[in-house]
């Protein structure tokens, strides 16, 4: 039997023994002993299932984590400190000094600068190409040493829809896996392995907790990568990790582990950004309502786009729910049941338009976060884009005219009326 997703959040994860607590529990503890040395020893080898230290794995963080797994569809999941660490891990797990990355040029500012900056400085390239490019654009962007491929299923705060089928065709002919950060769809409204993608990331402190209570971030295995068949290209994954006891990950836990088991007991244990149990229990009650929430966002966002879009003075408005919008077809195919809560749109008089907008706001507050409850606005390119040029701005499609709001939960007449009043003042 094959649960639906609603249920997968409510109750996937985690099933409590008869006597045992109904809820996930919290195992606030660092250590965990054992009887011999022998035992651990077994856990240290990869031959054995356990807990030695919460650095690793925890038993509360890998409730949830195979909660997020089941409702990605994919084999195997691992929680971190925040979507930044996903995504590094996600990438650096395959990719290492000397590789080349292709990654959408329409992606979170904080990714590009992780990429193109950080990353660079570890010896990794990276070329940006445009979400709209066409198969053979694509394809010239690789590299006889790329290792993967990135996007984002809904570009923050670009709004542009990731042709997945595209991207993971092309990753695919070249031999490398496809790499989605799902953090704006969530599953309920987009499951990128189902569409070709291998690996899925997310920023958990956005709609999976939804009430900006706790940082966190996921990587999802999809289990359908084929390491072996790819050896050279992906050695750390394919020959002996002599850094633990020799083990070679894709002989030992197949296409279904290999990925998770590599980036838990090397990467997690050399930097460290795990998730906290108490962490992970908060995660947890957002997912349990996140299906319900999802279809309210959207909802809201919906009626909000379609107020924004007829204002004279509203310049122009992205929300892929709008029948105009360039990427309504794609998202049609990709999020037939809707995309998300946020909505990018440019206020007519530019940036200082928009800045007194938003300070005008009553239910709209500024701040540097997205995908909760209470609706949320910010100015990217003073913020989380600032430290693009106006050339990389244009490539990741963001203005400097572009407000992103980010509609919450509330009455969205309410929401509206706070709306006119912001733009009635200017």
């Amino acid at each position: 039997m094959r649960d639906h997703i609603e249920t997968i959040c409510v109750q996937g994860g985690y099933r409590p023994e008869s006597g045992g607590p109904r809820q996930v529990p919290i195992v606030q503890s660092t250590t965990f002993k054992y009887d011999s040395s022998e035992e651990m020893g077994r856990l240290f080898d990869l031959e054995a299932e356990g807990y030695f230290y919460s650095r690793l794995q925890n038993p509360t963080c890998d409730h949830v984590a195979r909660k997020i797994a089941r409702l990605e569809g994919g084999s195997a999941a691992m929680l971190t400190s925040s979507g930044q660490a996903a995504n590094f891990y996600a990438v650096f797990n395959i990719a290492s000094c000397g590789d080349h990355v292709v990654a959408s040029s329409s992606i979170y500012g904080g990714t590009y600068n992780l990429f193109a900056v950080t990353m660079r400085r570890m010896g990794v390239e990276f070329t940006f190409v445009s979400p709209d490019c066409t198969e053979a654009e694509l394809d010239a962007a690789f590299r006889p040493n790329t290792k993967a491929v990135f996007g984002e299923t809904i570009a923050n705060p670009a709004l542009t829809v990731l042709d997945i089928e595209k991207f993971a065709a092309a990753a695919h002919r070249h031999g490398v896996p496809l790499v989605v950060d799902n953090t704006f769809a969530t599953p309920v409204n987009c499951r990128p392995i189902a569409w070709g993608a291998d690996i899925v990331t997310h920023s958990t402190t956005k709609y999976m907790d939804g009430h900006a209570a706790a940082l966190g971030g996921c990587v999802v295995d999809g289990g359908r990568f084929d390491w072996m068949a790819h050896a050279d290209k992906f050695p750390g994954l394919t020959t002996p990790d002599e850094s633990y006891h020799g083990v070679t990950y894709a002989e030992k836990f197949g296409r279904e582990g290999a990925f998770i088991t590599k980036a838990t007991a090397q990467l997690m244990r050399d930097f460290g950004s795990m998730m906290s149990p108490q962490s992970a229990f908060i995660l947890n009650l957002g997912l349990e309502s996140l299906h319900v929430r999802m279809a309210r966002h959207c909802e809201n966002a919906q009626a909000v786009a379609e107020y924004l879009q007829q204002h004279p003075k509203i310049t122009w408005v992205r929300y892929s729910g709008l029948a105009g919008d360039p990427y309504h077809t794609l998202a049609e195919k990709y999020l037939p049941h809707g995309s998300c809560g946020v909505i990018s749109f440019g206020v007519k008089g530019g940036r200082t338009a928009a800045e007194a907008f938003m300070a005008r706001l009553r239910l709209g507050t500024i701040a540097t976060h997205v995908a909760d409850a209470r609706t949320c606005c910010l100015h990217p390119a003073s913020t989380t884009h600032r430290q693009m040029n106006d050339a990389e701005l244009e490539a990741a499609d963001v203005s400097a005219d572009l407000v992103r709001l980010s509609v919450g939960l509330e009455n969205k007449e309410d929401l509206i009326a706070d709306l006119d009043q912001a733009l009635a003042s200017l």
